[in-house]
């Protein structure tokens, strides 16, 4: 039984290794690179848009502190001219717009916090897609070296005893001219 066992494992072990080989590691970690770089693209175009967004939001508080400004400037007017009829739609306005700004401060922070965790990532996925750059290129580098060995092994000719007479006779004949 043990020795069925280990003969298992041994053609385990090999078709493994015929797999590895199928598979060709280089253009795995080539595809993996591309996935990355379409993922850290996602990423980046996702913090345009949040930083869009919060100039978006920026701008439109600005737009209700002017408002509130006005409404300031209409009380005035309203508590001088002693009418409380006129002022409470205005409190009423001021206390509306208020909260708005309270809204959009929160929505701000929230996006601030979300594009700050999405720019932290952005750069880790940098760091490992450089890493895993140079990886691809080292896979690469090593790639072609084994190859080349590969060739070199492939060149190897089984040689004659003739064949080497020839050749030392040769050898001898051109030093002789010399």
């Amino acid at each position: 039984m043990a020795l069925i066992n280990r003969v298992s494992r041994l053609f385990q072990a090999d078709f493994n290794a015929v797999l590895d080989r199928i598979e060709e590691p280089e253009l795995l970690l080539r595809h993996a690179v591309r996935e990355m770089e379409d993922e850290l693209d996602h990423d980046e175009q996702r913090s345009r848009l949040l930083n869009h967004e919060v100039k978006q939001l920026v701008l439109r508080r600005r737009n209700i502190e002017q408002a509130l400004d006005s409404i300031e400037e209409e009380l005035d007017i309203c508590f001088e001219a002693d009418n409380d009829e006129l002022a409470r739609p205005l409190v009423t306005r001021k206390l509306e717009l208020l909260q708005a700004i309270r809204f959009l401060d929160g929505k701000r922070e929230n996006l601030c916090q979300s594009l700050e965790n999405l720019n932290t990532r952005i750069s880790e996925n940098r760091s490992r897609l450089e890493s895993m750059r140079q990886k691809a290129d080292l896979l690469a580098e090593s790639d072609q070296h084994s190859s080349s060995e590969t060739l070199i092994d492939a060149t190897r000719f089984s040689i004659d005893k003739a064949d080497v007479e020839v050749a030392l006779l040769r050898e001898k004949q051109k030093r002789s001219r010399s």
